[in-house]
């Protein structure tokens, strides 16, 4: 018997990858090559495909896996600290976008109603293809990547409020204060009900599916918590994806987050990717190129008018205007949920069959050059902000001392994130003056308001750089975490100052030999900054001299990590393992009270003639007492660092624990 969907799956899977690969071969998206897709398979293509309402309800999986994952990668203190770009940002944007596309829709001759449901329609943007995207270029962490993703996050938000209007904007509707007040209700009710599951029970099941150590359960778990949630607040007229992102976030906050976030990506890609090839099933190439002009020009408008709408959302948030534009050339799409909100215009007839081409058209089309837009912001926001004397954004000093034209020898850190917190106060305890740049403003005044030396500006931008004494400082320390900035950080500061010493961090390798030419003097990947932690630690388990660890963590350092980066192994190591004790080690154990070794001292014990064992160190209290003397007797709660191969420690734990008792019942009388 043969899977109706089967074939659908077939053709898909199928014709992606051959267009995929021609996409890789000229570096173009992966998501452009799913569209492309969508557009040869679907019906109004070569019509290989042809349960499309199939194909629609595996799109609708892939989003909801998405913003799951998103959620997950978020948590609810996280998100509080998004609070200001998703209520105030996103507010901006969508009400800004309504209102201008509703002015030039009633200009173009459109009623009311139909004016105002274009502006909804261009107001929401492609959560999956935007957050995709950041995620592949690890932009999520970057000021832009968070302003984007709280109005994303908005406009998921504001999709049910929008849909509830549509039949109001028709005259087909009734009272609209009900139906909204019992919405709020809805929505305070699920997040109580939520905040409850992800307190008390959602942790507890959890622990008992862990505890089985079966990771076919644990996914399973982790599936069925998604796809209920989200059926919860469907069922009570919410969107999917919005419980979706509520369930990654308790997800969140578990300690178990990251085992489910690598059991889930694998579905997410695979159901997003079959989302993108059922967007481009949507276009009707006969009505695309018939209306070609039409088109063009309606989605050049679109990307225009809202990339301008979303800088200026940017700006009323606190950022510089290249992080603003940075964000307005990653939003100015129109979004997935906007599908969803032309359907149900159609079906109250705010919409007719030309205009849906017309959106279709225009949606897919600026979805498709988002990926290019992304690419080319970096250089666009940067003329931007060289072009317009306010590009560099507002120099807003806070906390103690910020006068910088004071400061001379000082270290300058950009970014205020764990990393710069911590060399912040590994600066503060060495006395050495530093300045901090910031470009989060709730930041700069929280902190400030403790008493740090920091202050509001955009280190990519020589102005800001000036401010914080670049030309007399010693160092610039860069641990922000967007890999554009840090190139333009790193080349304006060196040309400021050519004798300045410049440290960057950068996640990936291949940044090392460019920032490197730009002017970096010292360049740590966060990779393999954490492999040489890792085999710092394994080696010296091993019992690997230190000296001999420190010196080739030292020229994996100095061949800037080309050692960690070849396949091969080199031909002569750097240590012989015949050289080091394998199988000996250092344990640390209690001497518990009663135990046969209580009492004695080390000449008694015999621990190293009889056992094998050799007491290096013993720890009393607040005291550590290292190499101690044969005569030194240990007493019950010592801390004994003991070392010996590691069979005979484990033969020997009875030594420091009280014996059991003997629990054999008595032997009768006479035998």
């Amino acid at each position: 018997m043969e899977i109706p969907i089967l074939k659908e799956a077939v053709i898909i899977f199928g014709l992606s990858i051959g267009v995929i690969l021609v996409c890789h071969r000229f570096r173009i998206p992966a998501i452009i090559g799913f569209l492309i897709t969508g557009v040869v398979a679907g019906p109004h293509g070569l019509g290989l495909v042809g349960a499309a309402h199939e194909v629609e309800m595996l799109a609708e999986i892939g989003v909801i896996l998405l913003l799951f994952v998103i959620g997950m990668e978020l948590s609810f203190t996280e998100l509080l600290r998004l609070k200001k770009p998703v209520f105030l940002g996103g507010t901006t944007q969508v009400l800004l976008t309504i209102i201008v596309f509703d002015g030039l829709a009633m200009f173009l001759g459109f009623s009311m109603g139909k004016a105002v449901f274009a502006g909804f329609l261009v107001a929401l943007s492609s959560t999956a293809i935007v957050l995709k995207i950041l995620s592949d270029r690890a932009e999520m962490g970057t000021p832009h990547g968070r302003i984007g993703l709280g109005i994303l996050i908005f406009q998921d938000l504001i999709v049910v409020p929008m849909m509830l209007l549509v039949p109001f904007l028709s005259g087909k509707a009734g009272d609209l204060g009900p139906s909204l007040l019992l919405l709020a209700a809805k929505t305070v009710g699920i997040v109580v009900l939520l905040y409850i599951l992800g307190k008390v029970v959602i942790p507890r099941v959890l622990m008992l599916v862990v505890r089985t150590r079966s990771r076919e359960l644990f996914l399973m778990t982790t599936l069925g918590l998604c796809f209920s949630i989200a059926l919860l607040t469907s069922k009570m007229g919410l969107s999917l994806s919005l419980g979706a992102f509520l369930a990654g976030l308790l997800m969140s906050e578990s300690e178990f987050s990251l085992s489910a976030l690598e059991g889930i990506l694998p579905f997410r890609d695979v159901f997003t990717s079959v989302f993108f090839v059922s967007i481009g099933m949507l276009l009707d190439l006969n009505y695309f190129f018939g209306n070609l002009w039409l088109v063009l020009t309606v989605s050049l408008a679109i990307l225009l008018v809202k990339g301008v709408i979303v800088s200026i959302a940017g700006l009323v948030v606190g950022y510089p205007l290249r992080i603003a534009a940075l964000t307005g050339l990653t939003l100015c799409q129109i979004g997935e949920f906007s599908f969803v909100l032309a359907g149900v215009g159609m079906a109250y007839g705010l919409m007719a069959a030309a205009e849906y081409q017309l959106f279709l058209s225009a949606a897919i089309l600026t979805m498709s050059l988002t990926p290019f837009l992304i690419m080319a912001s970096p250089r666009f926001s940067d003329f931007l902000a060289a072009r317009l004397p306010w590009g560099a954004g507002p120099l807003v000093p806070a906390g103690k001392d910020c006068n910088t034209e004071i400061l001379e020898d000082h270290l300058i850190i950009v970014g205020f994130g764990v990393g710069g917190r911590h060399l912040a106060r590994a600066a503060r305890m060495a006395g050495i003056r530093y300045v901090v740049l910031e470009m989060n403003p709730d930041t700069v005044r929280n902190e400030g308001a403790k008493g740090e030396p920091i202050s509001y500006g955009d280190a990519a931008q020589p102005a800001v750089l000036a401010y914080a004494g670049v030309a007399r400082a010693r160092i610039l320390a860069v641990v922000i975490a967007d890999p554009a900035a840090i190139r333009r950080i790193t080349e304006a500061a060196r040309k400021a100052n050519p004798a300045l010493r410049i440290v960057v961090r950068t996640r990936f390798v291949t940044e090392i030999q460019p920032l490197k030419e730009l002017g970096a003097n010292e360049v740590v990947p966060e990779e393999f900054e954490t492999s040489i932690g890792i085999f710092t630690r394994v080696l010296a388990t091993y019992l690997v001299p230190m000296g001999e660890i420190e010196r080739f963590a030292s020229e994996v350092r100095g061949e800037n990590y080309d050692f960690l980066c070849e396949s091969g192994t080199p031909d002569q190591s750097f240590c012989s393992v015949r050289d080091v004790l394998t199988g000996h080690e250092v344990v640390a154990l209690i001497l518990d009270p009663g135990a046969p070794l209580e009492g004695k001292s080390l000449k008694e014990a015999a621990l190293r003639q009889i056992h094998g064992l050799t007491v290096v160190a013993v720890r009393r209290g607040d005291r550590t007492l290292a190499n101690p003397e044969a005569d030194f007797r240990l007493q019950a709660a010592d801390l004994a660092y003991v070392f010996g191969e590691h069979r005979h420690i484990l033969g020997k734990l009875h030594l420091f624990r009280k014996p059991e008792p003997d629990r054999r019942p008595p032997r009768p009388e006479g035998h």
